[in-house]
This record gives C-alpha cells, structure tokens and sequence, in this order.
C-alpha cells in the first residue's frame, strides 16, 4: 500500500541496504544480468562492474522478496540503460535511467551533439570540449586532415620562437606560491615562487633545439607563417565577400612539410628562423589566441587521441602523434561511428609531475524542464608514469583506473603521491593552497565543469526521450590546462560505484546516498537535505 517495494540489478549493496533501511523491500530480479527489454540495447560505454548479489546469510531478504513476487515494484535501480523498458512502466514507477542518452554518453554522440550548443545556448563548446573529429564519415576525416595541418603549422611557430629562447609576452599571468626552493623545481616556479602559467603557450622543452645536422632551412617557417596567416584571415571572415583564397600547399607540399615538421617536434632538429620571421610568430601566434580557444592547451607536438567510438574503461584508446598513423590505424572502420579523433591536451595540470582527471558526478531529474544537480564531492584519478610527451605510452596519458591497474608503480615515483592513485577534491584543495592557487578550485575550476555539464545537457536535450518518474547519475570525466580551466573528457551513464579505493568507497556510498535523498526523500519533503548535491539548472 506504501508503494515500498524496490527491485535493484547489479553491484549496488548500498542502494539495497539504503532502501531496506527506509522500510523498502526488494523483489528480486529473475535470471540476473540479463537485460529485461529487446527494445533499449544495452548502451556499450557504461561503466558498471560484472553482476554481484549481496549476501544474505539468514535468507531474510529472499523471504521477503517472495512475498511480493507477484507485485510491481515502484523503484528500479539497474545498472544498464536496456535493462527496463521504461515505455511499460506505470507514472508512479521511478527508473533510474532514461532512454537514447547515447547523445552524450558516447564519444561518437559527444562529438556529433556538442556542434548543436552555440544554436541553443550560444556558447562555444571549444571552449570546453577539446576539437573532435568521426572518422568514418568523409567529410569529418578530411576536417580533421585539414585541422592536423593548421595544428602542425601553430606548433611550427611556437617552435620557431623556442628555438631563439623567446617566449610568447603579453599571454602570461604571474602566480605567487610560497614554497621552498625544491618544491618550486618540482612545479615549475622560478626563484622567488614566480611561475609563468599560459594564458595562449609557453612551449615545453624539448630534447634539443639544435638537433642533429643542419638547422632546417627558414623557408620552413616562412610556409608555416604563410597557413597561419591565411587561417586566420578566414577566422576573421575576411574573405566572405570574394572567392576563398588558394591554399597556400597542396597534397604533397603538406607530405613534405610534416616530414620537416616531424624532425623538428619529435626528433630535436634545429631551426634558424630570422629576426623578422621571429617577430611575425610572436604577433600571429598572439592574434590566434584571441580566436582560437583551445591554442594553449594544445602545445607544438600536435598529439592527438584515438578513441572506439562506443567502449568505456579506457579500452581501445591510444595516443597518436602522426597524421599517418592515426589514418592507418583507423583504417579498417567502415561506421561512421567505429572511431573519433580527439585533440589530445598537451599542457595538462600536473600534481608532482603526473597526469590526473577528476570524475566528477551530476544528476539529472528531469529533462522536461531541464533539471541538473551538481555533486560538490569528486574524485582524482592519477596516472601511475610521470608526464611526457615524448612517451605515449597508456600509464602516463590514460588515467582510467582499469588501464592503470595493469600498469606497475614507476621507479622514483613522487612520495607524496597516493599509492592508491586516487585523491579527494578536497585533498586537490589542500594542494592548489599550497602552491598558491587556493581560488582555483571554487572560482575556476567548478564554474567552469558545471557550464561544460548544462551546456552539455542543453545541447542533446532534444534527443534524450524524456519521462516523468525516472532520473539518471552521470559521471563526467575532466582534466584541466595549465591556467585550472576544465576540459571535458567523457560522460559515462552507469559510473561505477565499485570502490577501487578508500577515497572511492566513502564518495561512491555517499553520492548514492544522497541521490537517494534528492529522487525519493524529496519528493515527500521539498526542504529535505540534499546532501552535497546542489541545485545548478532548471528551466
């Protein structure tokens, strides 16, 4: 009569134990973990565990669930988007997942939908998203051969100024810290705590910048010069009126161009650019910032990211820093979907020299109104390899914490990372302190995924197939550029709540708990704690 009857399939010994502590009972699922509905195929990136019964040593909960074999359960907790089909289900039934979500919660998805934003909500997913690319439909492969081309011509330029010594002045902000002198080689910081953080590029050192041989002749640079003073001629619309200007290298100019490219970015070759030429890096490279948001993040080695368009966990993912490479490796795709192409953050924030992302939660409970919740507790997930781009290997790039388990501990690992490899935000918190960022985190930081997650949502709303009575937990992955901006990685339906740590065990219980307190407790009690989930959109 109360309507206390719950039915939950998967690894969820919290949400079981939360429910029954709430005076619920369960009615067990026949035939675990196979999906219940032919209609909503299983979605391929979510992220949950194996299926896993709690135990029920006294068969108390068996008994009770054969009780009520024959009613209708009122609250569904699966840990798949196929699992229920929520067209059968009654208005008082509460689903934990809504249907076609795919158009965020895949890469291919992610991709395709984000293009939609500036039109709903007139903001610039560059901003947030780094630069993607399907690579199985024509036109985005030849997009992406076009952009790999302007990215290796940028990174030329900023080559080209290392090689003098110069940095790029005027796109620089000082950042105090009042850390030691050992502490500051270890971030960064020069005598006195000053350290240089981008606001467009400051080049990495590179292995040499007189390599082996010769320099390269100036005319590299002068064709280089030559793209990205037409590019950004066509940023600024200059030739909306005319004919589109001729390319400045064709096919086989572009072939010899990355070769040279190549020897100067990965192999140390040198590069003797002139006083002039030296100049017109600085003030092109300065007026592409102001145009091209992501000129920062994506550093002069033009490294990008191959990802399965449909795979969670890491699988499948690898780094690549050659235009032909990439193309052979997606070679075999025949789908439009089979693989995407993502421009790789080369200029992430480090924590003692390692790469990290933060998964960060949400929850939607409605999408007619829009209706977004923002979880103030997260997680950081750390590589187990120092950071370097002149090694792509997995353990330095892919935080995942599946790809990380099969790699071993690197020798002269820094002390005062977790050996668990994870963190807390609030432990990020404590360290952003200490080396004098201490706003990052709240003024920075979280503004800016909580705009990546609304304009998100915003931009596939239109496709997600709404229903009153369910509710879904997302999962946003997140890394952040050397000035704390956030980049959006990924958005997995079904995160998993299996603890891979004690960090991850004490937030993995406590946002179900409190997704308990915003889907159920609520609605019986509008002024109900919702714990650490905050109120961030509703139409």
């Amino acid at each position: 009569q109360e309507k206390k009857i719950f039915t939950v399939q998967g690894p969820y010994p919290v949400i079981r134990s939360l429910l029954r502590a709430r005076g619920w009972v369960e009615r067990k699922l026949p035939g675990a973990g196979r999906p219940l509905c032919s209609a909503c195929p299983p979605d391929e990136e979510e992220e949950e565990e194996e299926e896993q019964w709690d135990e029920d040593p006294d068969g108390i909960h068996d008994l009770m669930s054969c009780l009520v074999r024959d009613q209708e359960p009122y609250f569904i907790w699966t840990n798949r988007c196929g699992a229920v089909d929520c067209r059968l289900l009654r208005q008082d039934q509460v689903l934990n997942h809504y249907a076609q979500v795919g158009a965020f919660t895949t890469k291919e998805g992610l991709c395709l939908n984000l293009r939609n934003l500036p039109w709903v909500d007139q903001a610039d997913p560059d901003t947030f998203f780094p630069r993607c690319y399907r690579l199985g439909a024509v036109d985005e492969r030849q997009a992406f051969i076009e952009d790999f081309h302007l990215t290796a011509a940028r990174s030329l330029l900023k080559l080209a100024l290392e090689s003098a010594g110069d940095v790029l002045t005027g796109m620089e902000q000082p950042l105090k810290s009042g850390k030691g002198p050992g502490e500051h080689a270890e971030l960064g910081l020069g005598e006195g705590g000053q350290r240089r953080v981008p606001r467009s590029h400051i080049p990495h050192p590179m292995p040499s910048t007189a390599g082996p041989g010769p320099p390269l002749p100036p005319q590299l640079v002068e064709e280089a010069l030559q793209v990205c003073e037409q590019h950004l001629g066509s940023l600024g619309h200059q030739d909306i009126d005319g004919d589109p200007p001729s390319p400045c290298m064709m096919g086989t100019d572009w072939d010899r161009f990355l070769r040279d490219y190549y020897r100067v970015a990965h192999e140390g070759a040198g590069l003797a650019p002139s006083g002039a030429q030296r100049e017109r890096c600085r003030a092109l490279l300065q007026r592409l910032a102001g145009r091209l948001p992501q000129l920062g993040m994506e550093g002069d080695r033009s490294v990008w990211i191959l990802k399965p368009g449909a795979k969670s966990r890491g699988r499948g993912i690898v780094c690549v820093a050659q235009l032909e490479e990439v193309l052979r490796l997606a070679a075999p795709s025949v789908r439009a979907g089979e693989w995407v192409v993502q421009k790789y953050v080369e200029r992430p924030l480090l924590i003692f020299g390692t790469k990290f992302d933060v998964r960060q939660w949400f929850l939607v409970t409605d999408w007619n109104p829009l209706t977004v919740w923002f979880y103030r507790k997260s997680y950081l997930r750390f590589c187990s390899q120092p950071f370097s781009l002149r090694h792509l290997d997995p353990a330095r790039h892919l935080c995942n914490v599946s790809i990380q388990k099969q790699c071993g501990p690197a020798r002269g690992r820094h002390p005062r990372l977790p050996p668990d490899q994870t963190w807390s935000c609030r432990q990020l918190q404590a360290y952003l302190a200490q080396v004098g960022r201490a706003g990052a985190w709240h003024q920075v930081m979280v503004p800016g995924m909580k705009a990546a997650v609304v304009g998100t949502l915003r931009s596939a709303q239109d496709l997600v197939r709404s229903r009153k009575g369910s509710f879904e937990l997302y999962g946003a992955d997140f890394v952040f550029g050397e000035d704390c901006q956030p980049w959006l990685l990924e958005i997995n339906a079904s995160p998993t709540m299996a603890p891979s740590s004690a960090v991850t065990g004490r937030l993995c219980a406590s946002v179900q708990r409190d997704t308990l307190r915003v889907v159920i407790d609520r609605r019986d009690n509008p002024t109900c704690p919702t714990g650490a989930f905050e109120l961030i959109y509703k139409e």
